[in-house]
């Protein structure tokens, strides 16, 4: 009985289901997170760039230009996990970005990078899925 109902769960949720819910709901974490640091379509404001200066304080990047890279990164890789192009890149983008924000920026959020990290691992191990450009375009 029990057996039964386990593999009726696995076929109604799919990978693809779970890849689609992982791509759309990581991406969208970013992408909004990505806004507040714009004004316009992609002007980086100065809250941005005094954000990277006196808050987060990435090591080895001057704070200007990590603005700009996560203000861009966080628009495009979003954009493309939600069209499905190049999921396992994008993913292994925002996975590395996830990295930074948890060991230089905020560390005490484990948690909630734990499960950013869980969703974009699961996309570079499996990929996008049927509902994404890559399997449109034959891309593995």
């Amino acid at each position: 009985m029990i057996a039964k109902i386990a593999n009726r769960l696995e076929t109604l949720v799919s990978h693809d289901l779970i890849a689609l819910a992982a791509r759309f709901g990581v991406g969208g974490i970013f992408f909004y997170s990505g806004r507040t640091k714009v004004n316009g379509l992609l002007t980086v404001n100065e809250n941005a760039v005094t954000l990277f200066e006196e808050d987060y304080k990435l090591p080895l990047l001057p704070s200007e230009l990590a603005a700009h890279l996560a203000a861009y990164a966080e628009h495009l890789l979003p954009l493309l996990l939600a069209l499905g192009l190049a999921t396992r890149l994008s993913a292994l983008g925002l996975l590395a970005m996830t990295g930074v924000i948890q060991i230089f920026v905020y560390p005490a959020a484990w948690p909630t990078h734990l499960t950013w990290a869980a969703a974009l691992l699961y996309l570079v191990g499996r990929g996008g899925g049927t509902f994404s450009l890559d399997r449109l375009v034959g891309m593995r």
